[in-house]
């Protein structure tokens, strides 16, 4: 019997899923069909399309051929759109679409690989992010559709920060459950620190905020490890070293082969996930091919993270991520 059977088929007078729901791992990543997002969505599909990313955490969608419009209409049905960027702007036409090309990214790992003995130390842990955590309110979901994939190459790596959260021993998750920890750009970020004004009068940075290193999911209420490896900087309250050795502790978990979930790309596909839970790395191997590509971003607006002792993110420079007026 396919999977495709079984989704159909209610159980207990359930009605019949509107969508195929194909789990990529069991843990994180599920496949999305039956589904055409070119077209206005119904309250109950677009509940189940949540309820799949509430259960696998980031979802893919095949063949999708969408405009940048339509890209704004089915990131809207999870919440309102912010700008494409707290530093970069987005298109012209369409400022909350952020497009990036694999060239920038070649030339930040050959500055990074080229830095002098004893100069910043590189953080970027093989490009392992959450999106946009040096501001206080990060995004709660990101879309990123592809527009010019190789043949081969360019995947996107996702981990689950819940799954990673649970695998900890009792005695880590309670000396963590009330740490904090500062998130802030980077001198490096987007072409150093001289930046030119935007066009939409917003600012350019710095940013830095400071928040629980353990979070609770908004919608779930599980708890979840909440830590950068770009971005984060150093746990409040400890001395260097210690806060070296435990984010270097947690990253190692956070990015355990067992909570990844691999994502190879083809032209039109479209990858949602829950920024509020999940990290990613991508494109892995951008140091190694030349051929070209070009994927466009959209973000979600999220709230202040909230941590198990009720501690809540807060800025300690630069303005909230603001949505679009």
């Amino acid at each position: 019997m396919s999977l495709a059977t079984l989704q159909s088929r209610p159980a207990n007078d359930a009605k019949p899923s509107r969508i195929v729901i194909e789990p990529v791992t069991p843990i994180i990543g599920a496949e999305i069909s039956g589904v055409d997002l070119t077209r206005p969505l119904d309250a109950e599909t677009f509940a189940e399309i949540r309820q799949a990313i509430r259960k696998w955490r980031v979802i893919f969608f095949r063949d999708q051929d969408i405009t940048n419009d339509q890209l704004k209409t089915f990131g809207r049905y999870f919440g309102p759109l912010t700008p494409a960027h707290p530093i970069a702007e987005g298109l012209d036409e369409h400022p909350e679409i952020w497009e990036r090309a694999v060239d920038e990214y070649r030339v930040r790992r050959s500055e990074n690989d080229n830095l002098k003995p004893g100069a910043r130390k590189p953080r970027d842990y093989k490009g392992w992010h959450i999106d946009i955590t040096f501001v206080a309110n990060p995004n709660a979901y990101s879309l990123l559709y592809g527009v010019q994939i190789p043949e081969y190459g360019g995947d996107t790596l996702f981990a689950n920060l819940i799954a990673a959260y649970e695998g900890l021993s009792p005695k880590i998750k309670a000396l963590i459950d009330g740490l904090q920890a500062v998130h802030q750009t980077t001198s490096y970020d987007f072409g150093g620190p001289a930046r030119p004004p935007r066009k939409d009068g917003r600012s350019t940075g710095p940013f830095v905020s400071l928040h629980p290193l353990v979070r609770i999911h908004p919608e779930t209420g599980e708890k979840l490890l909440f830590l950068n490896p770009g971005t984060t900087t150093h746990i409040v309250g400890l001395k260097e070293r210690e806060s070296q050795a435990l984010l270097d502790l947690l990253f190692f978990e956070v990015t355990r082969p067992e909570y990844q979930v691999r994502f190879r790309w083809r032209p039109k596909s479209l990858v949602v996930w829950d920024n509020q839970a999940v990290a990613h790395a991508g494109p892995i191997d951008y140091a190694h091919f030349d051929l070209p590509r070009v994927v466009r971003r959209i973000t979600v607006a999220g709230d202040l993270p909230a941590g198990p002792d009720g501690f809540r993110s807060k800025a300690l420079e630069g303005e909230l991520f603001n949505v679009l007026g």
